[in-house]
């Protein structure tokens, strides 16, 4: 009953599939996520009419060890509220229409091991003055970036949080996504509001000061990218939230009432996705897109593949297109896989980062993933320069050569693992536009592979490299690097992937002089899992610097704030303990990672905990840290 579609996009419930090794600790469950479950991680009742539609509709996936499909024991981890939505009318609702609605719900329990509630979400709804928009405040920043060079860094002048005040930073309020467990949507500070995303397809405007709820929007799918909301001149001026879901829809809001503008389906492909935050540039919305076929082509007789990744430019108002920029050429039929299915390509080059806006030259700055399938081609693994008015392409800069991969790679290679067979080596984080003191602008973009490269923006043509990480499919430079003051700042994951490698891993965060690429610090992490389920050590997070601060959040759970001079660690806050939020429901953090960073505003840092994804750790909280007075 696995449909073409369905299985693209049933990858959401593979956010806590198992597909890397994990922390020696995590063969023990998280007591939070398997409530009701016995020491293995399995359900104490394995019987019963949820257990008969388990095995009569689902086992055949998800009990045969299928690199795309999450496990039985990982489907455990989920709320029968994310399951009963999944197959209702969430990713699985192909597989769910064979069903009936209590067999739904029978599958929902037994997987979970508890009732499934159909009250609603537990929120704190604002009232009052809280409701209230303040148009005094401007966006803090003009999107996921930062900065308008995707910096990641926060002027002085934006935050009073210093290396001499970090001790006085505690806890104001906590936001618990209700049966969240990916918490990945950088959020943005704009009218007195924080707005945010949830993988439910909620996006949230709350009240900067209590978390209270000013009003939700319901997209079709999990929101992945930042809220970009456009400045306003006057209070009836209008304010447009824009974001795009895991569906690959576009969508522009009204950002005081969170009324639907437009909504646009830029690409028909049925596996493409928005995973990094669109940009608003003089009326123009720039939109990457990205895509699951990765994870489809695991399967034998899938017809591997035909996304490319592609920018879309749309009219900021209207959301009509202007133009599109594919970054390979149209897929053709190249025969047949050892299992008969036709085989396609080039394909892939997605864009998991959001674009880099540069006025001085009309381009727009991106980087791309890997091929997806055979022949490999020059534009993977690649940093694109794209004519902002046309979207033609000015240049490429290849980081690493002859990379094609997919999930049939993992293990004993599938029939649709193309003969390159990885490394998979991508751009997964935002590319950055920095000007240096040397009077020089610099295109910086890390890479999986674990090397950071500096490129002349003109040109295209190297100016230095250096290797900082070990690399890897989590490793290396996974989300986001920073900079600021001829300082670039290189947060490495290099959490292990099962490769054996040449080289030691060095998970950690590194400082680079920004002409050279040379060290000026180093400040590798420490094992401090300390028995926690599914913990990991690596930076894998985007990374947010300030002048005299580096804040970065760890795959343990750990966020710490390094002296951006040193790299010492001078604050540090272990987000996944279980804790009361704003609603009054319990909620706890995990892992961090993705395109969230933590963002410093005034005297508040505001930062999300909870990553279920590739076998880290799950949590559902948004944590709002203030100086204490």
């Amino acid at each position: 009953m696995i449909g073409h579609r369905s299985l693209l996009i049933g990858a959401v419930l593979a956010l806590m599939a198992g597909l890397f090794p994990v922390h020696a600790a995590a063969d023990k469950p998280d007591p939070m996520a398997t409530k009701g479950l016995d020491e293995f991680g399995t359900a104490r009742k394995d019987s019963g009419p949820g257990h008969d539609v388990f095995q009569s509709h689902c086992a055949q996936c998800h009990d045969q060890n299928m690199p795309s499909v999450p496990s039985k024991a990982l489907l455990q981890l989920l709320s029968p509220k994310a399951i009963y939505g999944a197959l209702t009318t969430g990713p699985m609702r192909a597989q769910g229409a064979g069903l009936t609605e209590q067999e739904r719900r029978d599958v929902a329990e037994y997987l979970s091991n508890q009732k499934l509630s159909t009250a609603p979400p537990q929120l704190k709804m604002c009232k009052g003055k809280y409701l209230a928009f303040d148009n005094r405040q401007q966006p803090s920043a003009p999107g996921w970036g930062l900065s308008p060079g995707n910096t990641h860094f926060i002027a002085d002048g934006a935050t009073s949080i210093r290396p001499d005040n970090v001790d006085r930073l505690q806890l104001k309020w906590a936001f618990a996504y209700p049966d969240g467990g990916l918490a990945r949507s950088q959020p943005t500070l704009a009218g007195g509001a924080v707005f945010v995303g949830a993988d439910d397809g909620n996006v949230y405007a709350l009240d900067r000061t209590t978390g209270c709820v000013r009003w939700t929007f319901k997209a079709s799918a999990e929101v992945r990218s930042a809220v970009v909301i456009t400045p306003w001149a006057d209070e009836k001026s209008g304010a447009v939230a824009y974001f795009g879901d895991f569906l690959g829809d576009v969508y522009a809001v009204d950002a005081r009432t969170g009324a639907q503008i437009w909504t646009v389906h830029p690409i028909s492909h049925p596996a493409a996705s928005v995973t990094a935050s669109p940009v608003l540039h003089d009326g123009v919305l720039y939109v990457p897109f990205s895509s699951q076929e990765v994870i489809s082509a695991s399967v034998p007789t899938y017809p591997c593949c035909t996304f490319r990744g592609v920018v879309v430019a749309l009219d900021a108002a209207t959301g009509a297109e202007r133009w599109r920029s594919y970054t390979v050429d149209t897929p053709k039929k190249r025969g047949k896989n050892t299992a008969g299915a036709d085989q396609y390509g080039p394909s892939g080059a997605g864009i998991w980062n959001t674009p880099v806006v540069d006025p001085k030259r009309n381009q727009l700055y991106f980087g791309t993933s890997e091929n997806y399938s055979s022949p490999a081609t020059k534009t993977s693994d690649a940093m694109f320069a794209v004519d902002l008015k046309s979207g033609a392409v000015k240049w490429t800069y290849q980081g690493v050569a002859h990379d094609a991969w997919n999930t049939a790679c993992m293990g004993t290679p599938g029939p649709n693992c193309p003969k390159e067979s990885g490394p998979d080596f991508d751009f997964g984080a935002g590319l950055m536009l920095v000007s240096g003191s040397d009077g020089h602008d610099y295109v910086l973009g890390g890479e999986k592979s674990g090397m950071v490269h500096a490129v002349d923006p003109d040109t295209g043509k190297v100016v230095w490299t250096n290797k900082v990480g070990a690399g890897g499919i989590m490793a290396g430079v996974h989300w986001g690097i920073a900079a600021g003051a001829d300082t670039v700042y290189i947060p490495i994951s290099d959490i292990d992937d099962g490769r054996k490698l040449d080289e030691p891993r060095r998970p950690g965060l590194y400082a680079l002089k920004l002409a050279t690429g040379e060290f000026i610090w180093k400040a590798p992490l420490k094992d401090e899992c300390a028995g926690k389920p599914h913990c990991r050590v690596g930076n894998t997070a985007a990374v947010t610097a300030t002048s005299s601060l580096v804040a970065a959040g760890g795959a343990d759970g750990i966020l710490r704030l390094h002296d951006a001079k040193t790299g010492a660690v001078l604050k540090q806050f272990d987000t996944t303990p279980e804790i009361k939020t704003v609603s009054g429901a319990m909620g706890h953090g995990g892992s961090m990672s993705g395109a969230s960073a933590p963002i410093f505003d005034g005297q508040q840092l505001f930062v999300n905990s909870g990553y279920g994804f590739a076998a880290l750790m799950p949590g559902n909280l948004l944590l709002v840290y203030e100086l204490k007075k």
